[in-house]
């Protein structure tokens, strides 16, 4: 058997001497303005601006081509190095640091135009030395090194790198040549053309903008009008420790991400001032009298801040997904891939019952790093494969102690002492930690790719494999839905993984299934239709499914003439259960990922349904007693087909484009077993939706993602895991099934005691994921968290996790509403919320004054959002079944950071956007939700991850509406709105903030129009959460009622 090969060995074809197939790297110049489809880039070659409702052209033959930097020759691959001689141990020196999983180095971009759309990072990046780091950057190159934090201290955040109005590069290093000394970098993933970052954790330029949606009101001035909030006594719970440009706890006063700077603690200080450590108290001095704008709101931030996982061998508290921050993994992971509700472990069940809140964890794997973090690093042992406990399976990781001068180790997670291997031994220092730790990213990092030997196979790597699916019944073909598929898969091709390993199919269906055989040998692409919806098969299976590089021209020719094909189709029927049967049985050799694009309630065949929406009506107006059982599938067909589906490693994705009930309910069961995603645009438009269809279907195919992948947590003894939350299949109870899993699905992990945990000791967590890369190479990610255990309840609290608390929130209680009534999930949330604030009213707040609520500071934020939660499409009564199906599902595998965006939206005034030059971000700081804040004479846009609302007041100026609409009153301007850039400041000021949050949001934003006095207008004000409404009560009427039922069970 060959010798272990060393971490960090070269291994024959590893792709990392080349860039993942599936990616255009060199438009990493473009990439910053790929959301800008209506402003002028920078000067770059190529890009002029389109506008939203053009056709996106295809790329020129002189576009780059997958995989290669224009700006250097492809390195040739090294030969790996044979084995060490037999006396020598493992070298320890620093491993390679190659592109995990063959992941496209960033998002995707928008339409394929010389105009890149939008959505991406900004170019340039840092150029690596000889010795692999970074050099000093370019003037506007962000200040910030891989390997280390700049040289700030403790409670600074990043200083401003960029000069006003010069370029901004955020984007990483380009690969060094594997030829030069210095190990191997892929750098953070880099974008490609229309990536578009994850939320605020991304900054669109300079180092202080732009502004996380939501953070903290900002200290800069006393509030008027009295003091409603005090300081604590003097024997209250003393102030948290910090961590570095960010506070722990986040302290009121500070703006998340701003310098967190050092208060006196005086009695009497306003909220907002800062000194109040570990809670907020609002004066409730009678049943309406607080004052609405001195009460705990979302605040805006700036600035990217440094955070480390681990400091003085503790863990480090995170900070909130809200803030744009650069993680440094110093032990404990980055908390994009992993977050714990409470950052302090309670030692007993009884002090977390106590408490009210939930220990769970919510888990990213492949989430997006920022580009100015230092990429995960790939571990290779080699045949021998990772060091592992032998006990509980755990993998090396830096929290195992090695004893007896490093020949063995104790496992962290369940406290077994194995022997190390004996290639693997090494000294120990005078520390106890052995001599090459830092040297080992298994031993000092929190987050690593291990390359997966064979045992971890059943068999090889499947390629990457997609096949398309298009509805073209009268309905699809009418309203031009089968006409957007086509066009947007036409134009995706060019994304695809290039090479013999990626393979494509397509298929059509209306009551029948049509196939097409793809191979080159024909002069055109052959139908050949299934006419049996009830007992499917695949015709000429060997043909359907066939490699890109052989049916491109055939694929391109076809997409072309399916609209037209079936220009003249008469039937409304749709066989959706036995086209995707079908699609399945092709695919069930190899696996792959399976794009349904859907637009009419499913009818014939397989899996038929009928129309329950009328039932759903007249249930909703009966209290809602049994409209609950409208939310479940209908019958148990498709979830069957679906498990099938997620054995054979198939994984499907939807795109509903309808404009009538489809049951969602029933159909989105397929996606959620098999790790894909439901898009929906409903009511389809022809004229504003094709675009963002297009961008959902290349981000969909583009960002970073790994096929048949399997999943287990790990906890240390005394905790276990009670249950796994998202998309996946699951067979056995300790592993969860993904048939695919990208960088956008996160899986909550809820926990539970089995036995006392010691105070003072850490508790550990591992998730691994062994998954297939793009390139076909296994690997498995393995992430680490080690967080204190405690016994004292104020610890709770203070360590408190208020992002990750809410989205668990979230997702139980849609988890809950199939079957629950909508008044029961309602209660149970604000229950859940009142429990937790009386808790600590009761143990931890020291104060004399009854009249005064006292919240949590880590917490405060948790009555407005658990207020929007019942506000919301989930729970409300008055929405479609099938929106409040979509809403379910979607928020099944949502990630922490569009958790709280989607439950309590981002508002901003548009009408006076040309007057804030000044301003250091390109959002300017959101406005609350309330109605109040609405003038007649305004605009403003709302959004909330997923759809982008335009609202216009009566009394608009038209200079205003000229400037923004190009037509004189808000009665001219189209139902049916596509964003339109004009020569004009406001215009383009407009432009520039919605192309930003899609970028932060990852989402092209459906838009919207909303007029005050008709249904749209309603619609935009249902999204007003701290109004009274029919749903609810107002915020400051909510904040009334908790305080009074904190007082009930106090008394």
């Amino acid at each position: 058997m060959a010798a272990p090969v060393p971490p960090g060995a070269q291994r024959p074809n590893n792709p990392q001497n080349t860039a993942p197939p599936n990616v255009i790297p060199n438009s990493l110049a473009a990439n910053m303005q790929n959301l800008n489809i209506h402003r002028p880039p920078p000067p770059m070659p190529g890009s002029g601006p389109r506008p939203f409702g053009q056709s996106p052209q295809p790329y020129t033959q002189s576009a780059p081509s997958f995989g290669v930097q224009q700006q250097q020759p492809r390195p040739s691959p090294m030969p790996r190095p044979g084995p060490p001689p037999p006396a020598m141990t493992r070298p320890g020196g620093p491993p390679q640091v190659s592109q995990p999983g063959g992941f496209p180095f960033g998002r995707p971009s928008g339409p394929p135009s010389s105009q890149p759309p939008f959505g991406s990072r900004p170019p340039g990046g840092f150029p690596a030395s000889s010795g692999g780091v970074p050099a000093a950057p370019p003037s506007g190159a962000r200040p910030v090194g891989f390997g280390s934090p700049p040289p700030m201290g403790p409670g600074m955040s990043m200083p401003p790198s960029v000069m006003p109005g010069g370029p901004v590069t955020n984007g990483p290093p380009p690969m060094m040549s594997p030829g030069g000394p210095g190990s191997v970098t892929n750098g953070p993933p880099m974008m490609a053309p229309g990536g578009f970052p994850r939320g605020s954790q991304f900054p669109g330029g300079s180092m202080m903008g732009p502004p996380p949606p939501y953070g903290q009101p900002p200290n800069a001035h006393p509030l008027p009008g009295g003091s409603p909030l005090t300081s604590p006594p003097a024997h209250a719970i003393p102030p948290p420790t910090t961590f570095p440009g960010a506070p722990y706890g986040r302290p009121g006063g500070f703006p998340y991400g701003a310098p967190p700077q050092q208060h006196p603690s005086t009695p009497g200080s306003m909220y907002g001032m800062g000194p109040v450590p570990n809670q907020s108290m609002t004066t409730v001095s009678g049943p309406s009298k607080v004052d609405l704008n001195q009460i705990p709101r979302p605040g805006s931030s700036s600035g990217p801040i440094m955070y480390e996982t681990r400091m003085d061998n503790q863990a480090n508290p995170p900070p909130p997904t809200t803030v744009d921050y650069i993680a440094r993994d110093t032990g404990n992971c980055s908390p994009r891939y992993m977050r714990c509700t409470i950052h302090q472990i309670p030692c007993t069940v009884d002090l977390l019952s106590t408490s009210g809140m939930q220990l769970a964890l919510i888990i990213q794997p492949l989430a997006l790093s920022h580009p100015s973090e230092e990429p995960i690093q790939v571990v290779d042992f080699g045949e021998s494969g990772p060091v592992r406990c032998s006990r509980c399976k755990g993998y090396i990781n830096p929290f195992m102690k090695f004893v007896d001068q490093g020949r063995k180790f104790i496992c962290n997670l369940c406290g077994y002492t194995d022997e190390t291997p004996r290639d693997y031994q090494c000294n120990l220092g005078p520390d106890g930690r052995r001599r090459d730790a830092d040297e080992r990213p298994e031993l000092c990092r929190g987050t690593i790719d291990f390359v997966a030997t064979k045992e971890y196979m059943v068999r090889d790597p499947m390629p990457a494999v997609y096949f398309f699916l298009i509805d073209v019944s009268m309905n699809a073909i009418q309203t031009g839905a089968t006409a957007a598929a086509c066009s947007a898969i036409q134009q995706v091709l060019s994304d695809l993984p290039e090479g013999p390993r990626t393979f494509v199919g397509i298929a059509t269906f209306d009551s029948t299934i049509h196939f097409y055989n793809l191979k080159r040998a024909l002069q055109q692409p052959l139908m050949l239709i299934v006419p049996d919806v009830q007992d499917v098969y695949t015709p000429l299976e060997t043909d359907v499914i066939v490699q890109l590089s052989e049916c491109r021209q055939h694929l391109e020719i076809l997409l072309e003439s399916i609209p037209t094909m079936f220009q003249e189709s008469k039937s409304p029927e749709s066989a959706f259960g036995a086209a995707v049967k079908a699609a399945f049985l092709a695919m069930k050799s190899t696996g792959g990922k399976l794009m349904v694009f859907q637009s009419v309630l499913p009818s014939v065949g397989i899996g038929a349904l009928s129309s329950r929406e009328a039932d759903g009506r007249a249930n909703a107006s009966a209290d809602e007693k049994e409209a609950h059982k409208l939310l479940q599938p209908a019958d148990k067909t498709l979830r069957t087909m679906a498990i099938e589906f997620a054995e054979y490693q198939v994984c499907v994705d939807l795109f509903i484009t309808s404009q009538a009930y489809v049951d969602m309910a029933s159909i989105s069961d397929i996606p959620r077993t098999t790790g894909g995603q439901v898009y929906c645009y409903y009511p389809f438009s022809a004229l504003s939706d094709p675009p963002k269809l297009y961008n959902d279907l290349r981000w969909n195919i583009t960002r970073p993602q790994g096929f048949e992948a399997v999943m287990r947590v790990r906890c240390s003894q005394g905790i276990q895991v009670q249950e796994y939350s998202g998309n996946f299949c699951k067979r056995i109870p300790t592993d969860i099934d993904l048939p695919a899993i990208d960088c956008d699905k996160a899986v909550m992990v809820t926990l539970k005691h089995d036995d006392k945990l010691q105070d003072g000791a850490e508790c550990g967590f591992q998730c691994a994921l062994l998954y297939t890369t793009i390139t076909g190479e296994r690997r498995i990610r393995v992430i680490n968290l080690s967080l204190p255990c405690t016994s004292m309840l104020s610890n709770l609290f203070r360590s408190a996790d208020l992002d990750s608390q809410f989205a668990c929130m979230l997702k139980q209680a849609a988890n809950e509403i199939p079957t629950k009534a909508l008044s029961l999930v309602k209660e149970q949330a604000i229950s859940s919320c009142i429990t937790i604030l009386s808790s600590y009213r009761k143990f931890c707040a020291t104060v004399t004054s009854a009249g005064q609520l006292i919240l949590p500071e880590a917490l405060k934020l948790l009555p407005l959002y658990t207020l929007a939660l019942t506000k919301g499409v989930g729970l409300r009564s008055d929405g479609r079944i099938d929106d409040r199906s979509f809403w379910i599902n979607h928020v099944s595998s949502l990630s922490t950071p569009l958790a709280i965006p989607l439950i309590c939206p981002r508002m901003i005034a548009v009408h006076d956007l040309d007057t804030k030059d000044n301003e250091e971000t390109v959002v300017p700081t959101p406005i609350p939700l309330t109605s109040e804040q609405l003038r007649d004479d305004g605009v403003y846009f709302l959004e909330n991850g997923d759809d982008g609302l335009i609202y216009v007041g009566e009394s608009v100026n038209s200079d205003i509406l000229m400037k923004l609409f190009n037509v004189p009153s808000a009665a001219d301007i189209p139902s049916q709105y596509v964003l339109e850039k004009y020569d004009n400041q406001l215009s383009k000021k407009f432009n520039d903030v919605v192309n930003e949050i899609r970028r932060q949001r990852s989402s092209y934003l459906r838009l919207k129009l909303c007029k005050r006095g008709d249904p749209t207008g309603m619609l935009f004000l249902s999204y007003m959460v701290e109004d009274r409404t029919a749903g609810g009560p107002s915020y400051m009427d909510f904040l009334v009622q908790v305080h009074r039922q904190i007082q009930g069970k106090l008394n």
